[in-house]
Formats: C-alpha cells, structure tokens, sequence
C-alpha cells in the first residue's frame, strides 16, 4: 500500500512537467488523441510503463525506444521532438543519444538533432534497392577503401540552445565489417583501440563528449552501418531508423537487422512506416501486413517482451487528390495491433482525416507536397503522439 502511495504523489508530481497547452486548430482531432488498444490490453506496453515508473521514480534503470520509418523520420524533427518531452519527465535521465549515422558520407541528409561530416572517399548503399552489401538497422552503409576516410558525429548543437538539452556519452559501439580496424581520434590527438566482437567495435571512453571522430587504420576495406553513443549510467534513450523513400519491403532487404538491434534492444518499437507503401497505384493491404509480421518478428526475435506501437501514416495527397489508399493502410495497422496486443495511434484521424493535409498546409505544418510536414508540424505530431502515450501512463 505504502509504494502505491509513493507511485500516485510521484506521478502527480510530474503531471506538470509532461503536460503542454498545445496550439489549437480546428482540424486537429484532439478528442480522438488517444492509444487505442485493439486486441485488448497490451502486456509489453505495460512492461515498459513499469520500466519507466523505476526510472522516473527512482531514478534507476535503462529505457530506450526505437523509431522506425522514412523521411518523416530520417529529417529528425519528429522523433527529437518524442526525445525532448520523455527528457522534459525527470531531470537527469539521458541516457546517451542512441543509434546514429554519417547521413553526410552517403550524401544526404543527416537528422536535424545531431551533425555528420567527413573527410576522403565514401561509397554508399541504402535499403531502397536490392545491394550486394549486407545492411543493418540503419538501412544504409558506408564504405571506405583506405585509412585516409573520417567520419565526425558532431552533437555540440544542441548544447548551444538556451535550456537545451545536453546529450553526452562515454560508450561507443562502431556497427560494421571490413579489414580496415576502426579508431577513434580523440582530442588532445589521442587515438583510442576498441575491442572487436560479434560485428561491432567497443570503445569505452575516458570522459564524457559530445564530439566523435572515427578513423581507420590498416589495409583493405570497411563498410560502417552505424554508431552506437551510449552512457554508463544508464537512463532514457531514443534512436531513431529512417530513410528518405522507405517502405516496409525496405526494411526487410536489412539482412542484419537484428544483429543490429540487439545492440540497441528496446523496450518499445514505434513503427511508423507506411506513407511510401501507399504511393503506387495499387496498394496490397495483404502484403503490407505481411511485410510488418515479418518486422515485428524481427522485434520479438531480438526482446520477446518489447512493447510495439504502431503510429499509422498521415493523410497525404498524390498529384491533386487526397490519396485513397491512406485509410486502408490505417485499417491494416488496426487489425496488426489486435493481431499482436500491441497498440496503435491513428495519426490519420488525429490529425483530421480525409484531405487535413491542405489544411495543415494552409496552417504552415505541412509542405506544398502534401506529404511532408514542416518543422512545426512535426512538432506538433510530436506532441500529440507523447501526449497519447502519457495518457495511457497515466491511466493505466
């Protein structure tokens, strides 16, 4: 009795912080902002509010999430947005930045939350199309020939803003293959070894940073999946998987995908792939639902108990039309959610439904294309998506 106690004067203590007047409009369905829970009430996503209590409790214990999906999460807004409001809960819970990637060596865009440069020749390879190449839980890869080619992952930014959050960490994991032995170059010139195991590089640091440079030495060839920015100290964390263009069929031609997420290992999935399944002519609720099986059984092959929440896809139009495909892909994701207890957040309906795009356009949230949102938008639906998933916390 006395720890039930303890938990409610807690969580009431923290209502303030996780609650946010959001901007109103007209369209934005705020009284349908809610996870919906198909099959019933979902075990895994109550086995990750629990580990959520410990950590915003006692401040003890290790929570991470994974976001999965295309440009609306490769651009980053989003998903930095979800990272944001979990942080805004308790002081001090960061618990390292997560899964990233030199988007900048593969010529393209690298999420808002974080920079990546680099230095010397990279060859690139993403999931789009079908690749000799292996891929991991990023869905691209770099390749780099010779010991002249460098990667920097630079997190500074966000320090720069006025009560930002700080990201650092201590641990990092070098996600990859090849002949050529990655380095780390520290400041001060230092160059640090890692421990090579199980397809990754280990490098446990001698201080906290928010700057990273990877180097190679040796002869030959490696091709990098990814980088693994972890704390010791545990605490919460956020990856986020996106690629420009990617479909479901996507992210099955990631043959190490699993590999890759058993370094990450987290307690909740958010599926939000879909808008670019929909984009065809012809759209096979069959097949999409079977190509996201697949991916869940991925998942649960990895962490049998890890929570999975699907986000549904947002209304959009193609040419001058609202795309008529976009509430059968929402049905599909209902009948997926009750398939496995798992739950779902129409984003669709949230947001307005049929043709709320021009809406959120005429509103500055949504771009000309009527597919993407803009930075505010983004925000918004991120918002939002906390805001339903809190409110299942709370009530449970």
């Amino acid at each position: 009795m006395k720890r039930v106690v303890v938990l409610a004067v807690v969580l009431l203590s923290l209502l303030p912080l996780q609650a946010r007047r959001l901007p109103r409009y007209p369209f934005v369905r705020a009284d349908l902002n809610t996870l919906q829970m198909p099959g019933g009430k979902s075990p895994e996503f109550y086995q990750f509010c629990r580990k959520l209590d410990t950590l915003l409790i006692a401040g003890r214990g290790d929570v991470r999430v994974l976001h999965v999906g295309g440009s609306h999460v490769q651009g980053g807004t989003l998903s930095d947005r979800l990272r944001r409001r979990f942080l805004s809960l308790r002081y001090g819970i960061e618990g390292g930045r997560g899964l990233v990637f030199p988007f900048s060596a593969a010529m393209t865009n690298t999420p808002v939350s974080y920079n990546s440069s680099y230095i010397g020749s990279w060859e690139s390879v993403n999931c789009l199309k079908p690749s000799d190449l292996e891929l991991g839980l990023t869905g691209v890869a770099v390749t780099a020939r010779d010991t002249s080619a460098k990667v920097i992952i630079d997190l500074a930014p966000r320090e720069r803003q006025v009560l930002g959050q700080r990201y650092t960490f201590n641990r990092v994991d070098v996600l990859g293959s090849g002949s050529l032995e990655p380095v780390l170059l520290m400041a001060g010139r230092d160059t640090l070894v890692g421990v090579g195991a199980h397809g990754l590089y280990h490098f446990d640091l001698p201080y906290y940073t928010d700057w990273i440079q990877l180097a190679f030495v040796g002869e030959g060839e490696y091709s990098l999946r990814g980088l693994y920015l972890d704390k010791s100290s545990g605490g919460f964390s956020m990856s986020e998987a996106g690629i420009n263009g990617a479909s479901t069929g996507s992210w099955l031609r990631c043959d190490l995908w699993e590999e890759d997420l058993r370094r990450v290992m987290p307690d909740m999935v958010i599926f939000s792939i879909g808008i670019n399944d929909i984009q065809g002519a012809d759209f096979d609720a069959r097949r999409f639902k079977a190509n996201y099986r697949e991916l869940v059984k991925r998942v649960r092959k990895v962490n049998p108990r890890c929570a999975i929440l699907f986000s549904g896809i947002n209304d959009s139009w193609k040419r001058h039309d609202v795309n008529s495909h976009t509430a059968q892909a929402e049905e599909a994701f209902k009948e997926l959610a009750q398939e496995y207890k798992a739950v779902f957040w129409d984003w669709y309906e949230v947001m307005g439904g049929a043709g709320s795009m021009a809406l959120w356009e005429g509103a500055g949230l949504a771009q000309s294309d009527k597919i993407h949102f803009t930075s505010n938008g983004y925000k918004l639906v991120g918002d939002l998506l906390f805001d339903a998933i809190m409110d299942a916390y709370y009530k449970r």
